[in-house]
């Protein structure tokens, strides 16, 4: 039986991830930055672990008290939408450590046990933002352009130790908590030379002829982590698939 380690897990995507992958029977580690149990089964195939990505000895005691684990899921992430001009450094950083140097801090302790088994997978989620230019998360944006270099790179080096590097692009999510879990980080973020243009585009977010459910996300992931071809991407939504599909 095969063992799946999830970051992220407390809510959205990566909350149905670890739901999905338990209901096809595998081991689950949800790992979570303040764990809940309430939120998923009750089972002796799942395990909730504390985890914060941005703290390496957060990082040794999750790995210690998971075990070996063949698919490693890099989902944890935080939102930020602002005009670009008003986000502070430190903000930008902040944003980075989660999204770009957690992914790479998670892979890098993960891939030891992974190399030596010569087998396993890695998936790392970005974002659709990543397959088409939008508007107000220049920040966002780049933390997970990162992910996708550094993914497709990683991909070739681990290919001769047959580990496999897969990306899930998931597209507009209205359910899931983007906007709500970056409300701090937005205080400020747009200024009033670039309120008309906001305002235009917060329009048009609001009337999403596709969009991207927990589901749709859920089922790339099992598909990524499943896959054994050498597809590195895999596009989560039909907004995002769409997306993908123009380039």
């Amino acid at each position: 039986m095969k063992t799946v380690l999830i970051t992220g897990c407390s809510s959205g995507y990566g909350l149905e991830t670890a739901r999905h992958f338990h209901a096809h029977g595998w081991n689950v580690v949800a790992t979570m930055r303040a764990p809940r149990e309430d939120v998923l089964p009750r089972s002796d195939r799942l395990r909730v672990v504390a985890l914060d990505v941005t703290k390496p000895e957060s990082i040794a005691a999750a790995l210690e008290a998971s075990g070996a684990i063949d698919v490693l899921v890099n989902n944890a992430g935080i939102g930020l939408m602002g005009a670009f001009e008003a986000t502070p450094m430190t903000t930008v950083r902040e944003v980075f450590e989660t999204n770009t140097f957690g992914v790479m801090a998670m892979t890098q302790a993960v891939l030891p046990q992974l190399r030596a088994r010569r087998s396993g997978v890695v998936v790392n989620v970005t974002s659709s933002a990543t397959l088409a230019p939008m508007p107000l998360v220049a920040v966002y944006t780049a933390s997970k352009m990162a992910i996708e270099g550094f993914s497709a790179s990683l991909a070739f080096e681990l290919e001769a130790f047959d580990v496999r590097v897969k990306l899930v692009e998931p597209g507009y999510g209205p359910t899931t908590r983007f906007t709500s879990n970056g409300g701090p980080r937005m205080e400020g973020l747009f200024p009033d030379a670039y309120a008309p243009f906001a305002q235009r585009i917060f329009a048009s977010i609001g009337e999403p002829t596709l969009v991207t459910s927990e589901s749709d996300v859920a089922e790339a992931v099992w598909r990524a982590a499943n896959d054994a071809s050498a597809q590195l991407r895999f596009p989560a939504g039909p907004d995002a698939v769409a997306l993908a599909r123009a380039r």
